[in-house]
């Protein structure tokens, strides 16, 4: 017997007769307005045939949706897991930090090419960054933190949702600990992981110490806190926006592309592409 699932469709300023004809779509048997913003249309037709003609159907409308098991409580996960450049916030530090320095264009260029997985070895690609940041004054960090660094939407609610529900909150970073850990403080995160930049002098000497946290790193660091906690895959949602997140990602049955690259997007179970970061709240049921 198949598990019955409902489908939330959202997008800011959703029109609800689009939902209306999602539900033809799917055949529901229902509807729950969930916001202003979400309907949860119940007991859907989900097969892959339904599945694939939904998202067909939402792309053209700029609509995001979500195929979720009758009956999911935010409670019932453990772990909420997020990657912070381009993800948690809006800009990827590395390039930010480049670009104060009059290296911007560099650094962007492998950025790019990381993430859209055409480069293969994330430790390579960022030591090669890195090395570009050789003798910057250290002050520009806390420039870009507090010039440039700001939260996507719905990254404060998704967290306090997330923490008032009971999961536990991990950050995992191919970025850098002067940004994690600002963050950390800033929003409650129980937990941290990224790169830390050497700096000499105050200034950057263009190398990371120890080793370099990447997608690998990423899954390992998830995998630990799962353990620790007796967490087991259903009961994870991991969300990222690059190929370095894949990893982390397949550990978690709520696999969330956030704005994400092509690669990411088609392996991940589900994406945000219009909704805050905070629509992940609207697939569980009792929010």
């Amino acid at each position: 017997m198949t598990t019955a699932h409902h489908l939330v469709i959202q997008a800011p300023g959703l029109d609800h007769n689009l939902a209306e004809h999602a539900a033809a779509l799917a055949s529901a048997q229902g509807a729950q307005r969930i916001n202003a913003t979400a309907v949860r249309l119940l007991d859907v037709e989900h097969d892959a045939d339904t599945r694939q003609q939904i998202r067909d159907w939402c792309a053209t409308r700029s609509l995001d949706f979500a195929f979720i098991p009758a009956g999911r409580s935010l409670a019932s996960c453990r772990i909420l897991a997020m990657d912070m450049d381009s993800t948690l916030i809006n800009i990827e530090c590395i390039d930010e930090i480049a670009a104060l320095s009059g290296r911007g264009d560099q650094v962007k260029a492998i950025t790019e090419a990381a993430m859209r997985g055409e480069i293969k070895d994330f430790s390579d690609s960022l030591t090669r960054r890195v090395a570009l940041l050789e003798g910057v004054p250290a002050s520009i960090l806390e420039r870009v933190y507090v010039e440039r660094l700001r939260l996507n939407a719905g990254a404060e609610n998704l967290l306090a949702g997330a923490r008032a529900a009971g999961l536990k909150t991990l950050l995992v970073s191919g970025g850098f600990t002067f940004f994690t850990e600002r963050l950390q403080e800033r929003l409650g995160l129980d937990e941290t992981h990224a790169n830390t930049l050497e700096i000499i002098d105050g200034k950057l000497t263009g190398r990371v110490l120890g080793d370099i946290l990447d997608g690998a790193a990423k899954a390992r660091h998830l995998l630990a806190l799962a353990t620790r906690l007796g967490a087991e895959r259903h009961q994870v949602i991991a969300m990222g926006d690059g190929a370095n997140d894949l990893l982390m990602m397949e550990q978690a049955a709520f696999s969330v592309a956030w704005r994400a690259k092509p690669v990411v997007r088609a392996q991940a179970a589900y994406a945000l592409d219009h909704a805050g970061l905070d629509g992940v709240l609207n697939w569980f049921e009792g929010n």
